[in-house]
Order: C-alpha cells, then sequence, then structure tokens
C-alpha cells in the first residue's frame, strides 16, 4: 500500500509540473521560439503636448480627457473636474510606456492576443494633431502581463500588468474628489460657525491671525491642521447619493465653512444625521458622507486656536535677552555663536537653556483677570532687530499670570515653568574662557 501510495503521488507531481510548464511556456503561434529578445519601447511621448485623452472600455460610456489652459477636465460622458495626481500618473505612464518583450514583429491574427476586441483603448492627441491609440488585450498565460499593441502597428507586445492599470481608469478614478477645490497655501480667509460661535482666521506673509470674534493671536499649527482636514476631504463615491441626500435633509446643522482663495469663496456645510455625518459643498453637485475625524476638527473652540506660546521668536536664536527678577536683572547679547553679559563671555549652553525655558513658556489655560503686579518682567530681541517682545509675569495665587506688550490676552502658567525659568537663570556662568 506504502508503495502504491509513492507511485500515485509521484504521478500527481510530475502532471503538476507538466501542466506548470505548458502554462509558462505556451504562446500563441508558437511565441516561444520565434520571439525577439529586445523590449522595445511603445510610446515615447513629451506629456506637456498631450492635449486630450479618451479612454474605452467595454461596456462603459468613453472618457474623454481635455487640456484647457493647462488644466485638465472630464469633458465627456458629463463635465467634471479632473483629479490632478490621477491625471499626472496617466500622463506618466503614456509617455513613456516601455515593453516588457516583443511577442510578435508582423502579426495577422490579433484574437490569440485579445487585440480583435481590445479590453482597453486610449487615444492620445497631441498638439500637432498627431493621434496614437493604445490597445490592449488579454493577459499573458502567466499572468504577470498584458497583450498591447498600438493600433497601425503590426507590432504586439507584452507590457507590465501595472501598465495596464496605469491607464485602466474609470470616470470615479478621475474625477476630482475634493469636496473643497482649493489648495492649502492659497488661501486667505477661513470663516468656521459652529456651536453659536463663528470664528473667523485670516493669513499674512507672517502667518494666521484670529480675526473674529476679535483680533488674537493664533497657533498656526492648529489652523494649519484644520485647513488639511478640509482640503483633504474627499468624496465618499461609493455610497448611495439618494440616502446621502435624505440624511442630509434629516440632520441637524453642525457646521459652516466658508473659505477665500484668489478665485473666490467655497461653502461647505456639514449635518449630523443619527452617529453619521454628511457634507454638501458649493464647488461639487450632491451630498456626500464624511468621516467625524473631520466634524471633530471643525468643531473645536476658539481658545484651541489660540497661541498659547509668550514668545514668537520660535526656533529663530534671538540676539538679546533682559530678564529682571525683583532686584536680579539679566542682560544677555548674542555675537555669532557666543553669548555675551557685561563685557564678559558666557556659557552658552547655560544661556540656550533659558532661550529653550522662554521659547516654552506657554499658557495652561487663558483668564480674564488675575493680573496685579509684575514679579518678572522679560524682553527677547529677535529676527535682526526687527523683533521685540515684552512679557510681564505677576504672582497669582499658587500661580503666575502673565501677559504681552500691548496685548489684552491674560496667559495663566503653570508654577513648575516660572520655577524652572528662575532656576534656569540662576544657573548661567561665564564661559571657560571668560573673563
Amino acid at each position: 500500500m506504502k508503495l502504491r501510495s509513492l507511485i500515485v503521488a509521484t504521478l500527481v507531481l510530475l502532471a503538476l509540473v507538466g501542466t506548470l510548464y505548458w502554462s509558462e511556456h505556451r504562446k500563441p503561434k508558437d511565441e516561444a521560439a520565434a520571439q525577439p529578445t529586445d523590449a522595445p519601447s511603445i510610446l515615447k511621448l513629451d506629456d506637456a503636448t498631450i492635449t486630450r485623452i479618451e479612454i474605452k472600455k467595454k461596456g462603459d460610456d468613453p472618457i474623454v480627457l481635455s487640456r484647457d489652459s493647462g488644466s485638465w477636465k472630464i469633458i465627456q460622458p458629463k463635465p467634471l473636474a479632473a483629479d490632478p495626481g490621477t491625471v499626472s500618473g496617466l500622463l506618466s505612464t503614456l509617455s513613456s510606456l516601455n515593453s516588457e518583450r516583443l511577442v510578435e514583429e508582423k502579426a495577422t491574427d490579433f484574437r490569440q492576443y485579445g487585440l480583435d476586441a481590445p479590453s482597453v483603448e486610449v487615444d492620445i492627441s497631441e498638439k500637432d494633431n498627431k493621434t496614437q491609440r493604445l490597445l490592449t488585450g488579454d493577459d499573458t498565460p502567466a499572468g504577470s502581463a498584458v497583450y498591447a499593441m498600438l493600433a497601425g502597428d503590426p507590432r504586439v507586445f507584452t507590457i507590465a500588468s501595472y501598465s495596464k492599470t496605469g491607464v485602466d481608469k474609470s470616470l470615479n478614478d478621475l474625477r476630482d474628489k475634493r469636496l473643497l477645490t482649493v489648495s492649502p497655501d492659497k488661501i486667505s480667509r477661513l470663516e468656521v460657525a459652529v456651536k453659536g460661535q463663528t470664528i473667523e482666521f485670516g493669513r499674512n506673509q507672517e502667518g494666521w491671525q484670529i480675526l473674529q470674534p476679535k483680533p488674537l493671536r493664533a497657533d498656526s499649527t492648529q489652523i494649519s491642521e484644520l485647513v488639511r482636514k478640509l482640503t483633504d476631504a474627499r468624496m465618499d463615491l461609493s455610497a448611495d447619493p439618494k440616502a446621502g441626500g435624505s440624511a442630509f435633509a434629516r440632520g441637524t446643522l453642525e457646521a459652516t465653512v466658508k473659505i477665500t482663495d484668489p478665485s473666490g469663496v467655497q461653502e461647505l456645510q456639514i449635518h449630523k444625521s443619527k452617529d453619521s455625518y454628511y457634507a454638501k459643498s458649493s464647488a461639487v453637485e450632491g451630498v456626500y458622507k464624511v468621516e467625524a475625524d473631520l466634524a471633530r476638527a471643525i468643531g473645536k473652540g476658539l481658545d484651541d486656536f489660540r497661541n498659547k506660546k509668550l514668545f514668537d521668536f520660535g526656533y529663530r536664536d534671538p540676539e538679546k535677552l533682559e530678564m529682571h527678577v525683583g532686584a536680579k536683572a539679566y542682560f544677555l547679547g548674542r555675537s555669532g555663536s557666543d553669548w555675551w553679559s557685561n563685557g564678559k563671555k558666557e556659557d552658552v549652553a547655560s544661556v540656550e537653556a533659558l532661550v529653550s525655558k522662554l521659547r516654552d513658556l506657554g499658557a495652561s489655560q487663558f483668564v480674564e483677570s488675575g493680573f496685579v503686579n509684575a514679579a518678572i518682567a522679560v524682553t527677547v530681541t529677535s529676527d535682526d532687530g526687527k523683533r521685540v517682545e515684552r512679557v510681564s509675569i505677576a504672582k497669582s495665587g499658587d500661580g503666575y499670570i502673565a501677559k504681552r506688550e500691548n496685548e489684552p490676552t491674560l496667559y495663566e502658567l503653570d508654577s513648575g515653568s516660572v520655577g524652572e525659568l528662575l532656576k534656569t537663570a540662576d544657573e548661567i556662568k561665564l564661559a571657560a574662557n571668560g573673563k
């Protein structure tokens, strides 16, 4: 019985090996014996000269993209904005399409390659009215490549499967799926109305500022993150649009966002229905389900977007630092990479530790009152003398309250951070070779 089982297993193994060999080596019309060894290019185009692309697939309406004033648009089967990234990838594939190998130099029977009725046809038009048509057919027996050719050219090639994927695009693949069709770096105004409060942000050369409900310093990182969330918001094209529209109509208004860029103002409304969120944009037709994460980002309060740092010099090294603590006074100036005080060279590490403490000094929360008598006064000069920041710090109960010069905002500080600041100031010492 054991010998019989061994013989059967051996026969099965030989059959599998034979089948695999046949699958890997079967080529239409004895291709294996006749194929050339080179892998010539199929298309070599300057993608800047391509003006029109038409994609035809079995059973689908043709998709036509046209370049207008440098921008790509879908003009068939209906006018739609095109997704810049997807179109860029399509152009990249078409402009430099290489074969894996040349299968047949002068083919006459295209049916054996699936090229008599291609699965995908791509017509490419250039500025000089020259047009080329790429045809893709069946997968090769091994399944890792696809037969392809140019219309009017008798040669048949194989191309990598990923190359076919690069041109086999649906309407939903190619359309711009952004709910707000603006570039983050071109936004100049952002208005968010949520929970009965309207917050307006404005951007200038120095960054973001809060304009409404009153002028306030802004946390540019938080606002930039909100802008990213808004400009990254995409349509969910897999959902039923009618169901989304009904849910939007039944839901309650959560937030309204208005974004201004050089082209004008775009508006996004978000409604909540049960535990889901739906958005309607002025930039695109329809209602689309959106992630709760977007609603949470929009729904933050005013204080979440305020700048809690006391100083704006950030990671730039200041040139001067003056600090008064009661009867103590510290006068520090930087020359190149060295720090000096009263003509004596200070230990760089100890001064930079103080700069770091000042840089990190920030509010635990904002308060309306509590500042009485300043116990600490700090002046920091940076940006080649263009920025001078003056901050006063007063003791308040177990903590401290600070304010910036010419600003009404009061910053509540943790007593530990102020204690560390004072300790670091006391630890400043002369450089090893200081005099």
